[in-house]
C-alpha cells in the first residue's frame, strides 16, 4: 500500500491561494479586454456618427432626421463613456488603446468633459428635431468642442 504524506497547511493553502491569484488575474485580463473592446467600438460608432452629420451639413440639402438619429448615437453614447473607462483599463492593461493614464490620475476633469459631451449631445438631438439648419450647423460645432476637451488631453494621438 501507498503510504500518504502529510503536507503542511501552509504550503496547502499557499498553493491554493496562488492557483487563486492566477485564475484572478487571468478574469480580470479578459475583463479588461473585452471592456476595452466594448469602449472602442463604442466610440468608434459615435465618430462614425458624427463624421456622418458633418458630411450631411456639408450636403446642398442637409437631412435634419438623419442628423437627429446620428446626434442621438452621438448622445446614447456619451452616458457609457464612464462606465468604458473603469480604473485599471488604460495601459497597464496590456492591451491597445489610446486612453492616456490622465483619464484616471485626474477622473475628475475627465468626469467633467464627459458630462459636457452629454450636455452638448442631448443639445444637438434636440436642435436637430426642430430642423434648423443654421442651429445645427452651430450645436455641431460645440458639441465638436466638447469631444476636444477629451480627445486632447485624455487620448493619445494617432
Amino acid at each position: 500500500m501507498a503510504r500518504l504524506t502529510k503536507r503542511p497547511l501552509g504550503l496547502v493553502l499557499g498553493v491554493a491561494l496562488s492557483l487563486t491569484a492566477i485564475g484572478g488575474a487571468a478574469v480580470a485580463a479578459v475583463s479588461f479586454e473585452k471592456v476595452i473592446t466594448e469602449r472602442q467600438k463604442g466610440l468608434k460608432a459615435m465618430g462614425g456618427a458624427f463624421k456622418t452629420i458633418n458630411d450631411n451639413l456639408k450636403t446642398d440639402a442637409p437631412d435634419a432626421k438623419l442628423i437627429a438619429a446620428q446626434a442621438k448615437i452621438v448622445k446614447d453614447g456619451s452616458h457609457h463613456i464612464p462606465k468604458w473607462f473603469p480604473k485599471g483599463s488604460g495601459p497597464e492593461a496590456g492591451f491597445k488603446t489610446a486612453a492616456k493614464p490622465e483619464i484616471w490620475t485626474d477622473p475628475a476633469k475627465f468626469a467633467a468633459a464627459a458630462k459636457g459631451l452629454q450636455v452638448e449631445s442631448a443639445k444637438l438631438e434636440t436642435i436637430a428635431k426642430g430642423g434648423n439648419i443654421d442651429a445645427i450647423k452651430a450645436q455641431v460645432k460645440a458639441t465638436g468642442g466638447a469631444c476636444g476637451t477629451c480627445h486632447t488631453p485624455f487620448r493619445v494621438k494617432s
